[in-house]
């Protein structure tokens, strides 16, 4: 980054405005005096609002369209930036993590550094934004108000930053890169479908997918690793977004026939989640030890199919199989609730979420 300013700080002023302008996806030059619009953050400047070709002014606008919509930020002339400082994406990084992790020993941990060096990080964080970000306490560590209004920042920089690089390994013929994960218990259909309805409707970007456990995925979408993450049950967390995919069932079916009651020996428990597991005890307190334990639904499944038994699946994954008669489902079993959510960061590049999430939304209501 440094180094890309010391570029631009020597060329002249038509060339440093598109340059800018091409990194951060800027469709039309329409800022006054060349002045290109960029969030102050990326450069590790110390005040949030200035003009700095004019005075102080406050101000909240569209920041560049494909990347971060309607948030605060700093308008920065041209001119200036052979004056500016970066700041190492690392610092965001590692201030990201204390927030996730609710202490500096268990961001080192999650880091894989010593808890000085996340210190260390801390301080020259503060000491470029001028303020105090972390009170810290036998608890682990809170955020102060400067840290909570810098929270949507530092995730909005990790997110642009990782942005940067995908676009630099941009395949041959593609706009842009969309990246998407999927909770282990879910991508089944969904994620084939939807890679199948993207490349036909949306054959400009290039896909990369990936299958993982829920607090990674999201994890990931706050790190701006991932652009959306399809999971079960989400927590809500700052500078991201959630919307409802599908009310997923989960239902009850067996290889048995009619008539013959549920066997604990041949039941198949499926870990659907903490929800889950909980109203499962409550139902069915005779079935908590099951002969057999399956961590993915698939996998479950697939065994009941051949090896005979019941087990609780999501209701458009054995709908097929139900109609075969391959599968039946078990009379007045109670049903539970297994909703679908896409994340997404608040900052997020939409010419690139945007058709992600339509695909999304047209394969789980056409299963």
């Amino acid at each position: 980054m440094s180094i890309l300013l010391t570029q631009l700080a020597s060329a002249g002023d038509a060339t440093r405005f598109e340059v800018i302008s091409e990194v951060l996806g800027t469709a039309e030059a329409d800022f006054p005096s060349r002045a290109c619009v960029v969030p102050a953050f990326i450069f590790g400047a110390k005040s949030m609002h200035t003009w700095c070709d004019e005075g102080i002014v406050d101000a909240r606008f569209r920041l560049v369209k494909r990347f971060l919509l309607h948030v605060e930020c700093k308008i920065i002339a041209v001119k200036t930036f052979g004056a500016t400082t970066s700041m190492d994406i690392t610092l965001a990084r590692t201030f990201l993590e204390i927030v996730a992790a609710g202490s500096f020993g268990r961001a080192a941990e999650n880091l894989h550094v010593t808890q000085t060096a996340v210190s260390a990080r801390v301080k020259a964080l503060e000491e470029l934004l001028d303020a105090q970000l972390f009170v810290r306490n036998k608890a682990g560590a809170t955020l102060t108000s400067a840290g909570e209004q810098f929270t949507r920042y530092a995730s909005m920089l990790v997110q642009v930053w990782e942005r940067a690089r995908h676009q630099v390994a941009l395949p041959e013929g593609r706009e842009s890169v969309m990246t998407i994960g999927c909770e282990v218990s879910l991508w089944d259909p969904l994620l084939l479908d939807w890679l199948l309805w993207m490349r036909k409707s949306a054959p400009q970007l290039a896909l990369r997918t990936e299958v993982g456990f829920p607090g990674d995925l999201i994890d990931k979408v706050a790190a701006g690793i991932l652009d959306v993450a399809v999971v079960y049950a989400p927590q809500q967390r700052p500078g991201l977004r959630i919307e409802l995919l599908l009310e997923e069932k989960l239902v009850l079916v067996t290889t048995r026939k009619r008539g013959q009651k549920l066997d604990p020996s041949d039941y198949v428990y499926v870990d659907w989640g903490p929800d889950f597991a909980a109203q499962h005890s409550l139902t069915f307190p005779h079935l908590g030890h099951a002969g057999v334990t399956a961590g993915l639904g698939p996998l479950g499944r697939e065994y009941v199919l051949a090896a005979g038994g019941s087990g609780y699946f999501r209701l458009a994954v054995v709908r097929k199989h139900l109609d075969s008669g391959r599968l039946r489902r078990v009379r007045d079993a109670p049903e539970f609730l297994y909703p679908a959510y896409a994340v997404f960061a608040e900052g997020a590049d939409m010419a690139v979420v945007a058709p992600a999430l339509e695909g999304l939304r047209r394969v789980t209501k056409n299963p």
